[in-house]
């Protein structure tokens, strides 16, 4: 055999070997983990853009907003979709997770709602008001309340505000920490609640019509896109951010939800 036959031998088995190496890197799909509602519908549709593009996508859907980091740091799932970069940030510090964000997703202005009062002035002295009992969301949920002129907190509380930041309570609110997820089920037994909007629609409810008042769009609380800190320069990673910020999905998300759940990108 001359140089050249073995030459063209050489350059056929080595774009064999990387189309069979392509192959088998998607013999598996990729596992993201998402919430119930937008975000499940979201990737929904990233998946099938995605296979449009070549990329096997499995949408892995959780009931909480722990299991999904816990997953992904355990290699469980390959990435996630469900939480704000404040959120990541705060389980990267108290949990060691070596995870990290890769691309601005949607944003959920969060809302407050209520069955008892059409306004928050409406609000009796000692009402019950729920809000979720993770550190961020929880804190983010007295910063609105603060704004709207409910509660002041202590001066430096920030984002990581609890009830005990709490240091003017005209209306003696009582504040009930619950799991974000089940702030929608319990609204009967409380006189108002913070829920986020992905749990809100799932459980009925219209963000624009409900919601007795909801936090500004531009906020701190755009979510993420989260892999593992080893993965963030692996060339899926970049291909599945092109795709979340095509125009497809875009076009879906503006459709589909008419203003409650906001493009971040």
């Amino acid at each position: 055999m001359n140089k050249r036959s073995l030459l063209q031998s050489a350059l056929a088995l080595a774009l064999a070997t990387g189309f069979a190496t392509g192959a088998m890197a998607q013999d598996k799909p990729l596992k993201i983990g998402v919430t119930g509602g937008p975000h499940a519908q979201i990737f929904e549709v990233v998946k099938k853009v995605a296979e449009k593009e070549g990329l096997k996508i499995q949408v892995v859907e959780f009931s909480d907003y722990v299991q999904p980091n816990a997953a992904l740091a355990a290699g469980d799932l390959d990435g996630n979709s469900y939480q704000h970069q404040p959120y990541l940030d705060n389980q990267v510090k108290d949990r060691g997770y070596k995870l990290v964000s890769v691309a601005q997703t949607v944003n959920f202005p969060i809302g407050l709602y209520s069955k008892k009062v059409k306004k928050l002035e409406d609000l009796k002295e000692g009402a019950k008001f729920g809000i979720p009992n993770d550190p961020t969301n929880g804190g983010r949920v007295l910063l609105l309340l603060q704004d709207k002129g409910l509660i002041k907190l202590r001066e430096g509380a920030g984002l990581k505000a609890t009830p005990l930041d709490v240091v003017s309570n005209p209306k003696k609110l009582k504040f009930v920490e619950l799991d974000a997820a089940q702030l929608p089920r319990s609204l009967d037994d409380l006189d108002a609640s913070a829920i986020n909007t992905n749990f809100a629609l799932s459980a009925g409810l219209n963000p624009g019509k409900d919601a007795i008042t909801q936090e500004n769009a531009k906020s701190p609380y755009v979510n993420v896109l989260v892999v593992r800190e080893a993965d963030k320069d692996k060339p899926w990673v970049a291909k599945l951010v092109k795709i979340y910020h095509s125009e497809e999905v875009r076009k879906f998300i503006q459709t589909e939800f008419k203003g409650s759940v906001l493009p971040g990108f």
